[in-house]
């Protein structure tokens, strides 16, 4: 890759990073958090402020990458940090669920995933913009693994609405990176493929799907599993890290041979698929062991062997499926089926808590995990990427 390339790979990383920070810091505390807010009793509205960005920003994805062709990439994302700050603010002066409900729609509004993948894509030539995409899908993995360490240390030092005012300042700092260290990307020329034409994909469809899945389960997970630490493995908030840092770094360790072997032996069908069984037996593990600390703890673990992989491998297989000309239109609408599935996870995992209980949100999120395993047993197999002239980004 050229300097240019690097820097505005690594640099349109961490603008990704950011925003996945102001949803991923959350995630550890906010449940027990909201028991202090006059109205934070209340599970079902808990969980919809959890979710709430992922709804705003499923509204956003597309418009906003149709905006980035027309007006400009750098534009639209400015634009989106704007709003990402503004949320922020918003968020941490609120002293209810509710206005912390509002503060994240604001944030969540600021959809420029698809802006800055496809910025990503202008800025990078072909055979080099696998690795750029990896960069970006490598910084997510890290925003999250930090943000469930950091999240409880700052909860405790800052509160909630420090945290909501750290992220509202990087995102401010973010927007000059945006416009004096991204390079400027030359004109690419590009063929217009209607939307239906990515709609219709049969093959794109079973990756939406999943992607679905996926943050649908995540967001629903910590709906219940902080109080469940809490309260089965008697460890206090601010002593999750102890549990997330570990299983965090080896997870990340114990799911590269997986891919490096699907990858070089033409395997990743089998791969994607283990992982998503996987991915059903944590469910079920979380439905029968829940209030086992140990079994809690290696579920955890189980869980994001799985997740992991399938976070790095999906967004590349839509970038080899989709049209050549049509790639942003595929991302902009796998990033919106993305942030769908957060926003049901925290609607439907607070919902089922406060109405049934606790097991049922995993009951749930396995028996769609389920029907994506079906899904993807029928899907072509995966070709073997042997050279990286041939990957179509």
């Amino acid at each position: 890759m050229s300097r240019d390339e690097i820097r505005s790979a690594t640099s349109l990383a961490s603008i990704f990073a950011l925003r996945m920070l102001g949803l991923f810091l959350i995630l550890p505390v906010f449940a027990i958090h909201a028991k202090t807010l006059p109205d934070g009793d209340n599970s079902m509205l808990v969980g919809l402020a959890m979710g709430i960005y992922g709804l705003s920003q499923a509204f956003g994805q597309i418009p906003f990458g149709i905006a980035s062709d027309k007006f400009g990439r750098k534009r639209i994302i400015v634009i989106g940090l704007l709003l990402f700050a503004a949320g922020a603010f918003v968020a941490a002066m609120a002293t209810t669920v509710m206005g912390v409900l509002i503060g994240r729609a604001i944030q969540g509004a600021g959809a420029i995933s698809a802006a800055i993948t496809a910025l990503i894509a202008d800025s990078t030539r072909e055979e080099h913009r696998t690795k750029a995409m990896a960069m970006v899908g490598g910084s997510i993995g890290l925003t999250f693994a930090l943000s469930l360490v950091a999240a409880p240390l700052l909860y405790q030092r800052i509160g909630m609405q420090g945290i909501f005012g750290l992220t509202a300042v990087l995102s401010l700092m973010a927007i000059a990176v945006v416009l004096y260290v991204t390079p400027e990307a030359p004109a690419v020329p590009h063929e217009p493929v209607p939307l239906s034409v990515v709609l219709k994909n049969r093959e794109l469809m079973r990756l939406n799907y999943g992607v679905f899945v996926l943050h649908l389960s995540q967001m629903a997970m910590f709906v219940v599993v902080p109080s469940a630490l809490v309260q089965f493995a008697d460890l206090p908030v601010v002593s999750h890290w102890k549990v997330y840092l570990p299983i965090m770094f080896v997870s990340f360790i114990a799911m590269l041979p997986a891919i490096f072997v699907g990858e070089k032996y033409g395997k990743m069908k089998q791969v994607f698929v283990g992982a998503i069984a996987l991915l059903l037996l944590v469910q079920l593990g979380f439905w029968q062991f829940l209030q086992q600390p140990w079994a809690l703890i290696a579920l955890l673990f189980a869980f994001f062997v799985a997740f992991n992989i399938l976070e790095a491998s999906q967004p590349s297989l839509v970038s080899r499926i989709a049209p050549p000309s049509a790639k942003g239109a595929a991302l902009g609408v796998y990033n919106t089926l993305q942030a769908i599935g957060l926003f049901c996870g925290g609607a439907i995992g607070g919902w089922l808590k406060q109405h049934m209980d606790a097991s049922s949100v995993f009951i749930v999120s396995a028996i769609m995990t389920m029907l994506w395993l079906i899904i993807a047993v029928n899907m072509p197999a995966i070709a073997k990427r042997s050279k990286p002239a041939t990957v179509q980004a």
